[in-house]
This record gives C-alpha cells, sequence and structure tokens, in this order.
C-alpha cells in the first residue's frame, strides 16, 4: 500500500508536471501559429513583389527585343540604302560622267529646272545662254517639284525604252559590217560578171553546138533518103525532128516505108526490113560525117539474099573513102573483103589465128 501511495503521489506529481508541460506547449504552439502567419504574410508580399518584379522584366524584355528588331532593321535599311547610293554614284559616272556631288550641285532640288523649248537644237546652250556678275550660268527655270519630276523620269524612261538598247560597239560594227558587205558587194559582181559570161560561152556552145547537129542533121537526112532508096528500091524513108523549134532539145524519129507497103512506123517491119533500115542510118551517118575506118559486127544477120546483095553494094562504096571491118559469117560478105581473119584449130587442140589475103577484084 504504502508502495501504491509512493507510485500515486508521483504518479500526481508527474501529472501535475505534463498539465504544466501541455500549458507551455500551447503557448509555444500559439507562439508558432503568431510567427507563422506573420511568415505567411511576408512571404505573400514577397511573392507579390516577385511577379511584378517579373512582370516588370518581361516587359522589360519585350521592349528590349522589340528595340534590338528596330536597330537591326535601321541597319539594314541603311545599308541597303548605302549599297542603292553607291550603284546610283556608280551608274551617274558610267552613264554621265559626273560624280554625285557635281550632279547635287548642278541638278540638286535647290536648282531652278530648266525649261526647253521646242524650237531649240541645243537645249542647254539657250538655258545658259544668260551669266551672272561671276561669270556663271544663270539658268532661268521653275522650281523643283519632285511629284512633277518624277512623272518627267518616268516618261523619260519610258522613251528610253522605247529606244531599246544602245550598244556601244555599234560604230565598230557598223564599220565591219560595211566592210563586208563591200567585200560581199564586190564579189557578188564578180559572180554576177562570171555568170553572164559563163551565158554568153553556154549561148556561144549552144550556138554551136546547135549549127552542127543541125548540119549534120540536114546531111545525114540528105543521105537517109539516099541509102533507104537504094536499099529498099521503090521504097521511101526520112527523118523527122519531134521539137524543130529546139534543136537542142528535139528527137529524132526515123519514118521507113519499103515499096508497097504504107508502114512508117519501125516497129510495124519484118526483123530483116527494121535491121536494114538501121544499117540505112548507119550508112547515112558514115556518108554525112566521113570517118577512116568503120568497124561492123554481124550487121547483115537478119538479111535474105537480095537485101544482102544490097548492103553489099553499099560496102563497096564506103571502101572508096574508108576501112572497112566487118564481123560476119555471111560468105558474100567475106567475097568482096581484101583480107580474111579468122581462128581455126589445129589437129592438136590448139587455137590459131590465121590471116588470107584476097586476089584484088578486077
Amino acid at each position: 500500500a504504502r508502495q501504491r501511495q509512493l507510485q500515486a503521489a508521483k504518479a500526481a506529481s508527474v501529472a501535475k508536471a505534463v498539465e504544466q508541460v501541455l500549458a507551455w506547449l500551447d503557448v509555444s504552439v500559439q507562439a508558432a501559429a503568431i510567427e507563422r502567419d506573420a511568415a505567411e504574410e511576408v512571404r505573400a508580399e514577397w511573392e507579390q513583389e516577385l511577379s511584378a518584379v517579373r512582370g516588370s522584366t518581361d516587359a522589360l524584355a519585350a521592349e528590349l527585343r522589340e528595340l534590338t528588331d528596330s536597330v537591326h532593321k535601321d541597319e539594314l535599311a541603311r545599308a541597303q540604302q548605302r549599297l542603292r547610293i553607291e550603284a546610283l554614284e556608280n551608274r551617274a559616272i558610267e552613264e554621265l560622267g559626273m560624280t554625285a556631288d557635281h550632279l547635287i550641285t548642278e541638278f540638286g532640288p535647290d536648282q531652278p529646272v530648266p525649261v526647253a523649248t521646242a524650237a531649240s537644237t541645243d537645249k542647254w546652250a539657250e538655258l545658259r545662254a544668260e551669266v551672272d556678275e561671276a561669270g556663271n550660268p544663270v539658268v532661268e527655270g521653275v522650281p523643283f517639284v519632285r511629284a512633277e519630276q518624277e512623272k518627267r523620269l518616268k516618261k523619260a524612261e519610258r522613251d528610253l525604252s522605247a529606244l531599246g538598247k544602245v550598244n556601244p560597239l555599234a560604230l565598230e560594227e557598223f564599220a565591219a559590217l560595211e566592210e563586208r558587205h563591200q567585200f560581199l558587194s564586190t564579189q557578188l559582181e564578180d559572180l554576177k560578171a562570171s555568170r553572164k559570161d559563163l551565158l554568153d560561152i553556154i549561148k556561144e556552145v549552144d550556138e554551136r553546138v546547135e549549127q552542127v547537129f543541125s548540119e549534120a542533121y540536114r546531111d545525114t537526112a540528105v543521105q537517109f533518103e539516099r541509102v533507104f532508096g537504094r536499099l529498099f528500091p521503090g521504097g521511101e524513108g526520112r527523118l523527122v525532128l519531134t521539137d524543130p523549134q529546139d534543136m537542142l532539145t528535139t528527137g529524132i524519129e526515123v519514118e521507113a516505108r519499103p515499096a508497097g507497103k504504107k508502114i512508117k512506123r519501125l516497129s510495124l517491119l519484118s526483123g530483116g526490113e527494121r535491121s536494114l533500115t538501121a544499117v540505112a542510118l548507119l550508112v547515112a551517118i558514115f556518108k554525112a560525117r566521113p570517118s577512116p575506118f568503120y568497124v561492123m559486127d554481124e550487121v547483115e544477120a537478119a538479111l535474105d539474099d537480095t537485101n544482102l546483095g544490097r548492103l553489099i553494094t553499099i560496102f563497096e562504096e564506103l571502101r572508096e573513102s574508108s576501112q572497112l571491118i566487118v564481123i560476119t559469117h555471111q560468105k558474100r560478105t567475106m567475097e568482096v573483103a581484101d583480107a580474111l581473119y579468122g581462128v581455126t584449130m589445129r589437129g592438136d587442140g590448139v587455137s590459131t589465128v590465121i590471116s588470107q589475103r584476097l586476089a584484088a577484084q578486077a
């Protein structure tokens, strides 16, 4: 019991101490809550200030970007303007031969715009006819108005475009073309002269050919009628021109009519008659234009004995003025020859050329 009383006393003292500790804890919790509330208020104020600072920072950053873009655009515009100014200065020097300072001094906006008359041949000489006391020319004109001068510039550019591109080497090219033209003109005149000479030569040759052909045709036609009459007694034969007006391109037709027949076309004659007519034409040519010798190959192969005899008579006439070489198998033709040449085969099978001179006929 005493132990329990002691334990109870201890427990009571412990409970009392616990109550005091709990009281102290309540006080500490309340103080901590007050401090926490104060810290929350401070944190909220700081967050508000931080948000304001962030907003100001974003606005400043956007403004910085805008300013940077504007500066970059200004730099690009200045660079483009510099390039444009340099291009204009180079163009003024190349096209006008004047510097930018000279153009500004002479033709700047502060200078009056001269007005030229339509009858003026030298515009600037007329506009600058007057000079001041220092001897500088006085230009009379209208004040500079940019809009009007831009209109004049556009009109002048249109007129310049209408003129087309200007070739600075036009004079040299014209001189070269003129020299080429003179050379070609000389060559053309030479060709025309050569063509005229050739035409004259062709004309002379044509005239000569026509003359020779006409003479040969007339002589041959006369001889053909005679020879045909002898080869075909009682018959008629002649040569006819297809185009007598143009002796250079005309053809020749042979008309043959043996005795007792009304045939004039060679295709309607017999084989012997056609052959004899052809021989008559050849003999007529020989008589019209004699030659030192003639070679004939089997010309009488298709002739009968009567016609062969008439042909041999013609041969006799030809041999009086020319030598005849006749290849034939007809004995009657061989009989009138002065010499015979032939090929024979000996007993051993070897061919041999032999000749035989015949006795002269009385």
